[in-house]
């Protein structure tokens, strides 16, 4: 799913179905990895770089091998930063805490000092909390852009219309795929979550700590599943908030989000539909829901603005599936459209949260090098197409803007890798924190990683569909993680459901002026910034 939409912030049903966790048994373990055989590394040269935000930021550069079993071979440069920890005896240090906000896309070094401002400050104060650009993103070097410009308004409709329209969406997916390999076809090879996992130990080792502590959102939660994984003697205290289901590593999770999205955006129009006094679009959910798809099919031959015709639609109220906090702000720009006939709104809020920019460049950029080379991808378009057409019957709202922005893995230039499984019995208590509504990582994902991870704690947030949902304002899930990272607690249920533990939501929005986003992020998912979710899980178009 679009990691952009939820990079601006970070479903009502559930996806249909159960999780089946294969036995551990089912394939052979691999061996966890041993600590990376880089060059000598040197102490880590922190310097100053606050932020109005962040005052106490430092940053500092880490070279790793750009491929981990070739240490002598070429290095590239990770970009690192640090709120340090102000406890001073030594024995209240916990150690590092290292941070990411999801993507794959994201980037970090401004989380470290969101995470250490959002934590109650006796916790914070025993971590350093350290953020990071991942291989290829942001600051780290070399950061890939492979073709600028992709996202330009206004792109073709994203439902293709007849052959013609399909074709040219598959001409504009391997345009960009030929421009990555192009472009940047000696580094594709090393893009990856495994890759990026043996950074994350390379960053321990250059810290100096025995174990890693770790928060990960979305995106993030995979990460860390893998890290852990192949280093589990390094773990320590692990959070991992809105998780990707790592049974559908990429294909089939993103086919869930499509359902998981439509849902969350019948909830929305639901929503408007309780509150017609205010937007005046009618009180029937099912009738607002067909006025907004008579908007989308008017902006076709008549543009908003000259920019927002029907995909930059969706890439406008996409992030209202990450975070409820929008839908104020995108109820009023629907209901100026329909019932004012004003479309000014409509541009101004495409925008505000769906226009790219040269970060979301980036993050795309990196966020297909990493999804198309962790894992296997139809490489065949009748796939696809027979696929998305079956989805889009179900759920029309996003499916094919997001088949739009994943479709470069049908002709990615570098072979895909067989993704490794993340069961694991051989860490401490991990801290799972999930949403049941959730529509960028629906709530399967939480259950089934809760399933592989032997000791690990579920937290659900009962009738929350945000993404990213510790240090978002929900005190009852901020308490569970506050005390997880002072003294690795979790909690524990008595066996009746999957949940050890239950929060209820925070209230629905109500029609005023918007909320100004409580965390900052990057990009438009899970890859744009401000809102209550650092970045989302997948693409949609991402």
């Amino acid at each position: 799913m679009n990691p952009r939409a939820g990079m601006l912030i970070a479903t009502g049903a559930l996806v249909a179905g159960t999780v089946t966790v294969l036995p551990a048994s089912a394939e052979p373990r691999p061996e966890p990895r041993p600590e990376p055989t880089v060059r000598p590394i040197a102490p880590l040269a922190w310097t100053a770089c606050a932020t109005p935000a962040y005052p106490r930021l430092q940053c500092a550069t880490l070279k790793v091998p750009l491929n981990h079993d070739d240490p002598a071979g070429r290095s590239i440069t990770l970009a690192l930063t640090r709120v340090a920890r102000t406890a001073k005896a030594p024995k209240d240090y916990q150690g590092p805490l290292l941070v990411n906000p999801g993507g794959p896309g994201g980037s970090g070094r401004m989380m470290a000092g969101f995470v250490a401002a959002s934590l109650p400050s006796k916790v914070a104060a025993r971590y350093d909390v350290i953020g990071f650009d991942p291989r290829g993103v942001g600051r780290s070097e070399p950061a890939l852009d492979c073709k600028a410009g992709h996202f330009d308004p206004v792109r073709p409709d994203s439902v293709p219309i007849g052959a013609a329209g399909e074709r040219r969406g598959v001409e504009r997916a391997q345009a960009f795929a030929e421009a990555c390999g192009k472009k940047h076809g000696d580094v594709l090879p090393y893009i990856d979550t495994v890759s990026t996992a043996r950074d994350m130990e390379a960053i321990r080792v250059a810290l100096g700590a025995p174990e890693l502590n770790y928060l990960g959102y979305s995106y993030g939660t995979y990460l860390g599943a893998v890290y852990a994984r192949l280093y589990p003697e390094r773990v320590r205290r692990f959070a991992l908030d809105s998780v990707v289901n790592p049974q559908g590593v990429w294909y089939e999770d993103n086919i869930a989000q499509d359902y998981a999205f439509d849902s969350r955006h019948k909830d929305f129009m639901a929503w408007i539909a309780r509150r017609d006094t205010t937007y005046g679009l009618g009180t029937d959910p099912a009738a607002v829901e067909s006025a907004w798809y008579r908007m989308r099919e008017a902006l076709r031959s008549s543009p908003a603005g000259g920019k927002v015709g029907p995909a930059e639609l969706e890439d406008t109220f996409l992030p209202g599936g990450y975070y409820n906090g929008y839908w104020p702000k995108l109820a009023a720009a629907f209901s100026a459209y329909v019932n004012d006939k004003d479309p000014a709104p409509l541009t101004k809020a495409y925008e505000a949260y769906g226009a790219s920019d040269a970060t979301a460049v980036n993050g795309y950029s990196v966020y297909t090098s990493v999804q198309c080379r962790d894992a296997k991808w139809p490489r065949d378009w009748n796939v696809w197409r027979k696929d998305n057409w079956d989805v889009h019957l179900k759920a029309p709202f996003s499916t094919w803007n997001n088949a739009w922005y994943n479709a470069p893995c049908a002709f990615w230039p570098v072979d895909s890798l067989t993704p490794p499984d993340v069961s694991n019995d051989q860490v401490p208590p991990v801290l799972i924190l999930q949403a049941t509504d959730d529509a960028a990582t629906p709530y399967e994902g939480g259950v089934a990683l809760h399933r592989m991870v032997e000791g690990s704690s579920l937290v659900v947030e009962e009738g929350g569909g945000n993404h990213g949902v510790a240090l978002s304002g929900n005190a009852c899930l901020d308490e569970h993680l506050a005390a997880y990272l002072d003294t690795g607690r979790v909690p524990r249920g008595d066996g009746g459901s999957e949940a050890d533990a239950v929060c209820a939501a925070l209230p629905e929005p109500e029609p005023e002026p918007e909320p100004k986003p409580v965390k900052s992020a990057t990009s438009r998912s899970g890859a744009a910034t401000g809102g209550t979710v650092l970045h989302g899980l997948l693409g949609h178009g991402g």
